[in-house]
């Protein structure tokens, strides 16, 4: 299964329909081995045959520009508004997903998004899962998308 095939395509979906902003995907990262600079994570819980977690990471400006950039106006603090944007976003992008995975045979469900705002946040999903980040860049800097998972 081409799962971070189907993340890219459900990321630049997002970004040119929604977001309206330039989007270039770095080189896929497996099991790890990428530090995080984020300062606002969502997530969303996935379940079925896939089950895990897939969480969209941002810096805060990055944050504040593409939900400015989504909602059409400037952003100049993480609020609600950033909050709700960033969570439609990984709902967005998990939509994707489920859509590439129901093509590919697969039946996965979607929990309701969370976001986390702080410093140095750290988050993890099932024991033992595999993990995919695909990094981005836009033109205020990068993100990351991120899927913990195991396969039934």
């Amino acid at each position: 299964m081409q799962l971070d095939r189907f993340i890219v395509d459900a990321t630049s979906e997002v970004f040119a329909s929604m977001v309206f902003m330039e989007l270039v995907p770095g080189e896929v990262i497996r099991d790890g081995g990428m530090e995080l600079d984020t300062n606002i994570s969502s997530m969303i819980g996935l379940a079925g045959e896939l089950k895990g977690l897939l969480s969209v990471h941002c810096p805060g400006q990055v944050a504040l520009a593409v939900s400015g950039a989504m909602l059409g106006m400037d952003m100049e603090e993480i609020d609600d508004d950033v909050k709700d944007a960033l969570g439609e976003i990984a709902n967005m992008v998990a939509g994707g997903l489920k859509t590439s995975l129901l093509e590919a045979g697969s039946n996965v469900e979607l929990a309701i998004p969370t976001t986390v705002v702080g410093n140095s946040i750290r988050t993890s999903g099932l024991s033992g899962a595999n993990t995919i980040i695909v990094p981005f860049r836009v033109p205020d800097g990068r993100f990351a998308v991120e899927l913990n998972y195991v396969l039934s």
